[in-house]
């Protein structure tokens, strides 16, 4: 369920089918009709660029905060995992449903999260980009990256350096491979029991994806299952570890600029794996693609600093906006 919250009123916006599919709805691109806004959370993402609204609600299970935000030209955050209560959401899956934000200042997302109640154990301290450390991390699905995306995190690289930060490659460790494909059987087992009941009611009306889950289409074994839960959670602690190595981890946010059309919302792969390890993740805008459209990257911080990440993108997003796209709305 995706709401905007405005002067004391709200409503709902723009979702994929049960904000679960990758099939677009009606919502355009407000840089570009012909584009999509992404999803599942398309409204959210197209009304805060559109500046219907400041702020803005939404879900992520695989990418449906970070991809939006990024085809819209919008800062869009999806905190930890759990820090936000799911209550009122249409659940697709407990292991990576999480509820997150839109806005077009960092200020306002620092205003969601202290509504929500959201604090880190310790009180993040003034930052500076001078003299901090960030790790880019292309992940194993690198090679799905556009000529947008590249382009992007070579422009973030030169802009992070000339304001006086240190910036590294990172490589994660191989016990982080496959990560898609452990994303997948987390979807799947958690999709094969939420939709259980529209398939029994109404199997007709419910997407093919969707039914796909509920009739193990992949043949996934329980044993399967069990296994990436086990792998992915035993793999969260060691994420923090490495990113706690650094101010934060840069990564992409999507493939490329919005696809065109809206029968696709675009695709997820460069953010399954940060939703499954449960951190906290922002997508900056600052860049632009071939045809014009936004182009963001993503920070990645340790689970529950949430505070900590959004400070810095701050300063981030000040530096980002030296980029070469700025919006014409």
């Amino acid at each position: 369920m995706l709401c905007f919250l405005i002067h004391g009123s709200s409503g709902k916006t723009t979702t994929t089918e049960f904000a679960s599919t990758t099939v677009g709805p009606k919502t355009h691109n407000p840089h570009n009709a012909a584009h999509t806004p992404g999803g599942s959370s398309s409204g959210s993402g197209a009304a805060v660029a559109d500046m219907q609204v400041p702020l803005a609600l939404g879900t992520q299970t695989g990418g449906s905060i970070v991809r939006p935000g990024s085809f819209n030209g919008v800062l869009a955050f999806k905190p930890t995992w759990g820090a936000i209560s799911r209550e009122g959401v249409r659940m697709y899956s407990i292991n990576l449903d999480t509820v997150g934000f839109f806005a077009r200042s960092v200020q306002d997302l620092q205003l969601l999260l202290d509504v929500f109640g959201l604090q880190d154990d310790e009180l993040p301290e003034p930052f500076s980009v001078q003299g901090a450390k960030f790790a880019v991390c292309k992940t194993e699905v690198w090679p799905e990256a556009g000529p947008g995306t590249v382009k992007a995190m070579d422009s973030a690289v030169e802009l992070l350096r000339a304001a006086g930060a240190e910036v590294v490659d990172l490589e994660l460790p191989e016990s982080f491979d496959g990560m898609q494909e452990l994303h997948a059987r987390l979807l799947q087992g958690d999709g094969r029991a939420a939709f259980l009941g529209e398939y029994t009611t109404a199997k007709e009306k419910l997407d093919d994806f969707l039914v796909g889950h509920v009739e193990n289409v992949s043949k996934m074994t329980r044993r399967q299952q069990l296994e990436a839960l086990d792998i992915i959670a035993s793999l969260r602690p060691k994420i923090d570890t490495i990113a706690g190595q650094y101010t934060a981890i840069l990564t992409p946010s999507v493939p490329d600029e919005a696809p065109e059309g809206l029968e696709s919302t675009g695709s997820a792969v460069f953010n399954a794996m940060w939703t499954a390890l449960h951190v906290p993740v922002i997508n900056i805008p600052g860049f632009s693609g071939s045809k014009g459209l936004p182009i963001g990257l993503s920070l990645v911080a340790p689970r529950y600093k949430d505070k900590y990440l959004l400070n810095v993108s701050e300063e981030i997003n000040k530096v980002f906006q030296e980029g070469n796209w700025q919006s014409q709305l």
